[in-house]
């Protein structure tokens, strides 16, 4: 594996984004449920202002502006601001099922047979700022085939936070240097690679729709630059 001092013994993944496509994925509910109801909504703009509000969410966590709070309850109190600010009421078990919308994303196209080739080769697990419960329903959802599943809650701490990606070593009981993180997302593989884990780039273009900004590195900027997960599979001979 050129450009690898040695194969990692465990690979770990970043989720929203790089395993699934949340944005696709809610604006297609949205558009089915808008036009059940006969409500006419830029689903694309609210797919966006939602993900807009989960970086600010997490770093009052981070900044321990507000107690410890699992995503689940942020994309909540996030959903409860942008329904107003599109005109949608929403009653309780409909927030509820909305809310949940982030345990029913769409993985992209490579994720299943990329994650079932890794596997045979590694221990293959999610490193997300998801909730378990969330992070369970996302796999049992999309059949993803994981060993074990490396939640925020865990730990108490979301990503970047050095705790969350030393607990996961700890967890595994691996040195960073024998785990690769593998995300979509420089400031995730940045964090992970100052603590000494290997790294793996997968470039998701569409993660913020056409002309939207995605990160895309060179190759040479990780351990690993691949199109996909399966080119991922390929290019760590799994």
């Amino acid at each position: 594996m050129k450009g690898i001092p040695r194969p990692p013994r465990a690979i770990l993944f970043d989720v929203f984004g790089t395993v699934f496509d949340w944005r696709g994925s809610i604006i297609d509910e949205g558009r089915t449920w808008g036009e059940e109801r006969d409500i006419d909504v830029d689903w694309a703009r609210f797919a966006d202002e939602w993900r807009g509000r989960y970086r600010p969410s997490l770093d009052r966590v981070r900044r321990n502006e507000i107690p410890w709070t699992k995503l689940d309850d942020l994309h909540r109190e996030s959903l409860r601001a942008i329904s107003a600010n599109f005109k949608i009421a929403l009653s309780e078990e409909e927030a509820g099922h909305w809310n949940r919308v982030w345990h029913r994303l769409k993985p992209w196209p490579d994720v299943v047979p990329g994650l079932t080739r890794l596997k045979e080769r590694f221990t293959i697990a999610p490193l997300s700022n998801g909730n378990l419960s969330m992070l369970t329903a996302l796999a049992k959802h999309a059949k993803l085939p994981w060993d074990v599943i490396f939640s925020a809650d865990l730990t108490k701490h979301y990503k970047p936070d050095p705790e969350v990606y030393l607990g996961a070593s700890d967890f595994l009981d691996l040195a960073p240097e024998e785990i690769m993180l593998v995300a979509a997302h420089f400031y995730d593989l940045n964090a992970a690679r100052a603590l000494g884990f290997q790294t793996g780039f997968v470039y998701r273009p569409l993660e913020s729709g056409k002309g939207g900004s995605a990160d895309k590195a060179v190759p040479g900027q990780f351990d690993v630059v691949a199109n996909d997960l399966v080119d991922l599979a390929t290019q760590l001979r799994a």
